[in-house]
């Protein structure tokens, strides 16, 4: 089983990144210009990862229902 922060496929890598600064610019969150995100709140950080993961499950409900919109 991969580890909690292993990606099982690497190449996803790149779009989840994207994902994340597009879910952080839609709920105004800017993200710190030296990288360090041990400032970040909690709150910003969690609503970010919320934000993604509502994401995925609209792709994969998507997917699954042969990509037919709500």
């Amino acid at each position: 089983m991969a580890g909690r922060n292993t990606l099982i496929v690497p190449q996803a890598n790149k779009a989840l990144d994207q994902m994340k600064y597009e879910v952080a610019q839609e709920l105004n969150i800017s993200f710190p210009k030296d990288g360090y995100y041990g400032n970040m709140t909690s709150r910003d950080t969690g609503s970010i990862g919320g934000g993604i993961t509502k994401r995925l499950v609209q792709m994969a409900e998507q997917s699954l229902s042969g990509g037919q919109g709500r």
